[in-house]
């Protein structure tokens, strides 16, 4: 493990990352979601593609990589971007599940894995929308202190930075953003997937012109047990265009 520091907006940034295959030929730098860290997608990829030069980043307020400040889904992109020249890696290739899906869409690359990614809203069950509601009327009556027992789980445990940033990446609408990106795209999905589910995959595909998805039984997490399937995916897909 490893860790540069990245300037942004007067702040200092830790990132921790982790390399491995440092001889391989072709970079792919992994983005993880919301609330893991870099040692999640290693777990799952770290033993495939051997072609490639794994590059293992915990993006900032993860892992060990550090944050002080608020961010926005951009800035996560733009201090990464910032970060990849530090070590000498190229954008050639990205992946990135559910949240680092959005960044790594943002970062541009040639060739574009998204893993169960976010982007595309899907509506609230009704008990979080009544839940919400409670919330903003308690709110308004004054009773804001109450707030941690109708904070999100992906938000619990935050911390004030953190659950700043969360409330500005979390019902983004990425479908322009998707719309815009003109490189090639490979999607992996989970068919039992309820955080993204498949229906999102398959919009995303509509809004990108050279796209493709590979569904794979499992949930938002499929990619734990079936990395060697991905791992397949992505030679097939990606390293077939890298080589030509």
């Amino acid at each position: 493990m490893a860790a540069k520091t990245v300037q942004y907006k007067h702040h200092t940034f830790s990132i921790s990352y982790e390399i491995v295959n440092p001889s391989a030929h072709y970079d792919i730098v992994f983005l993880h979601g919301w609330g893991s860290h870099k040692n999640l997608m290693k777990h799952a990829f770290g033993s495939h593609l051997s072609a490639f030069r794994h590059i293992y980043i915990d993006m900032p307020g993860f892992g060990n990589s550090t944050c002080n400040m608020a961010l926005t889904t951009d800035d996560y992109a733009t201090i990464i971007e910032s970060f990849l020249p530090q070590i000498g890696v190229s954008k050639s290739v990205i992946l990135g599940h559910s949240f680092g899906g959005k960044v790594a869409t943002l970062l541009n690359p040639d060739l574009l894995v998204l893993v169960g990614s976010a982007g595309i809203l899907v509506p609230k069950p009704f008990t979080i929308r009544a839940k919400i509601f409670l919330f903003k009327l308690l709110k308004f009556t004054g009773l804001s202190r109450l707030r941690r027992f109708f904070v999100a789980p992906d938000a619990a445990g935050l911390s004030e930075p953190m659950y700043e940033t969360f409330k500005q990446v979390v019902n983004e609408d990425f479908t322009d953003k998707f719309k815009a990106f003109k490189g090639k795209a490979l999607l992996c999905w989970g068919r039992q997937d309820t955080a993204t589910p498949l229906w999102t995959a398959e919009k995303i595909v509509e809004l990108i012109p050279d796209a493709h998805l590979a569904e794979y039984d499992g949930d938002h997490y499929f990619f734990l047990e079936q990395g060697g399937l991905v791992a397949k995916e992505i030679e097939k897909t990606v390293l077939k265009r890298l080589e030509h």
